[in-house]
């Protein structure tokens, strides 16, 4: 399905219950991606989730089968409104699972410190969310005038697949040809915007207000150790959430384990209630 949001065209897959979706009761479930995924990175969890709740996952603006307008604002504040938007597109207006990975992090991160109220239990996969962090070489890059466009330029199908399995080794070449089939130049240029308009030292203050909220509403991190582009440490640093390492398992954590990951958010989403007997 398509929804406007923000001013972007928004590609979202929605599944659940049959009838889930007209449902006002229920906790939905939004599964934000990084980059240079789309809503695919979480096509092998989906189906596990499916069947307790509604899943909604969505490309974000400029990414798979989305649009954004040329004045997207890419600030936190701004992703903070667009996740808002895209909720209120899809009639969503009470709490929410969310479940956040890589670029996906200060997208629902940013939300989530903004509607502290609406977060019913969060899920956060390797990503940041810290004033100190310093972003890989190729987030330098791409922050970088006039060379982001060279190494955008300049990237090639076998290049971006070397990458991908330098930064996953278990990823199928399936499914990083699939990636790759829905990177397009307006992706590329996306990538571009939003690395230079978030500059980690902008963090602060939002990094204290997110680890309050990990005080507040059950939280899980979950964290594929072999990640060449965020520290392991990172993992244990969003507040009182619990910790789960997947060690072996990459930064694409989602599609290289994805019957794992979806057994322990089933696990951690719909805990089974407690018997009176």
């Amino acid at each position: 399905m398509r929804v406007d949001a923000a001013g972007c065209q928004v590609h979202v897959v929605d599944q659940g219950p049959e009838g889930d979706r007209d449902r006002s009761d229920g906790v939905p479930t939004l599964f934000l991606h990084g980059n240079p995924d789309s809503s695919e990175v979480w096509a092998g969890v989906l189906p596990a989730l499916a069947a307790h709740g509604r899943c909604l996952a969505p490309d974000l603006p400029g990414f798979g089968r989305s649009s954004a307008p040329p004045d997207l604002d890419c600030s936190l504040e701004g992703m903070a409104h667009f996740v808002e938007a895209l909720l209120q597109a899809l009639g969503v207006g009470g709490p929410v699972n969310l479940v956040v990975h890589d670029i996906g992090g200060p997208h629902g991160l940013a939300w989530a410190v903004r509607h502290p109220q609406r977060v019913h239990r969060l899920v956060i996969m390797n990503t940041v969310f810290h004033a100190d962090y310093r972003w890989h070489r190729l987030g330098r890059l791409w922050r970088t005038p006039v060379v982001g466009e060279l190494v955008q330029a300049l990237t090639t199908r076998s290049g971006f697949v070397r990458e991908m399995r330098r930064g996953s080794r278990r990823l199928s070449a399936a499914q990083m040809h699939r990636t790759y089939d829905l990177v397009t130049p307006a992706t590329k240029r996306m990538v571009l915007r939003w690395y230079r308009a978030t500059d980690p030292r902008h963090f602060a203050g939002w990094q204290e207000a997110m680890q309050a909220l990990t005080a507040r509403v059950p939280s899980l991190v979950m964290w594929g150790e072999h990640d060449p582009y965020i520290p392991r440490r990172y993992a244990g640093r969003f507040g009182q959430a619990q910790v789960l390492h997947f060690p072996g398992v990459g930064h694409w954590l989602p599609a290289e384990a994805p019957a794992e990951v979806a057994q322990r958010l089933r696990e951690f989403l719909y805990p089974a209630p407690i018997s009176a007997g």
